[in-house]
């Protein structure tokens, strides 16, 4: 799962990034109210972490007009403000909680949480063939046997199921996995496709996972 956070601050926009990816969501920074209504609109993230006090446009109208955009995301509001009329005045704007500095990393992964098992409750379960994912627990069983996997590897697959069928170009699923800032291998993508499969699929009659040269790869259950 993506999560976009907004925060100008960079210790700490640095601190959440480094602990989601270790909780095994996707995460990508920016630190002002333009590039979040930019990146929101043209992303299918699955949660905001929304600073109030970032440069540009502030955190509140960011929230009312991605609202009146109709976008659903859900958004975790973070402030110095602490008044009962300002988290009132926050979720009237449309951001679906509100945290208060300083906070526990562990009561705003809570807290998020929460608000994907309520995105998720109709359908909880991603499936291919045999394959099951949880996105909410984060579990990842075939022909019921549970698969451990890094966070990496969680990430690609996550992606693939969610885009099952569909040949996914190499490119898109290094911006999947790896952040802007970061450099990488050309072959990035291919070490982590096998050492996926080498868990998904090694010991099983079934193959999910195929290759499509020079074009990208699919998750499938006709992929032989």
């Amino acid at each position: 799962m993506k999560i976009l956070i907004v925060e100008d601050d960079e210790g700490i926009a640095s601190f959440l990034k480094q602990g989601l990816e270790e909780e095994l969501f996707s995460v990508e920074l920016c630190d002002n109210g333009e590039d979040a209504l930019y990146l929101a609109q043209m992303n299918p993230y699955d949660m905001i972490i929304l600073d109030l006090m970032i440069k540009g446009v502030q955190g509140d109208v960011v929230c009312q007009k991605l609202r009146e955009q109709k976008l659903h995301t859900p958004i975790i509001v973070l402030s110095a403000k602490s008044t009962i009329s300002d988290k009132v005045g926050l979720l009237h704007l449309g951001a679906d909680d509100y945290l208060t500095k300083p906070f526990s990393f562990e009561e705003l992964l809570a807290r998020i949480h929460v608000q994907l098992r309520k995105q998720n409750d109709k359908e909880p379960l991603l499936k291919v063939a045999d394959l099951e994912l949880n996105p909410v627990t984060k579990s990842v069983t075939r022909s019921k046997e549970v698969i451990s996997l890094t966070a990496k590897e969680y990430m690609l697959l996550e992606y693939l199921m969610r885009h099952k069928g569909a040949i996914i170009e190499e490119k898109m699923l290094e911006e999947q996995l790896f952040s802007s800032e970061q450099s990488i291998n050309s072959n990035m993508v291919s070490v982590y496709m096998y050492r996926l499969r080498s868990k998904i699929d090694k010991n099983f009659e079934l193959k999910l996972i195929k290759t499509h040269r020079n074009l990208g790869y699919t998750l499938n259950e006709n992929a032989l």
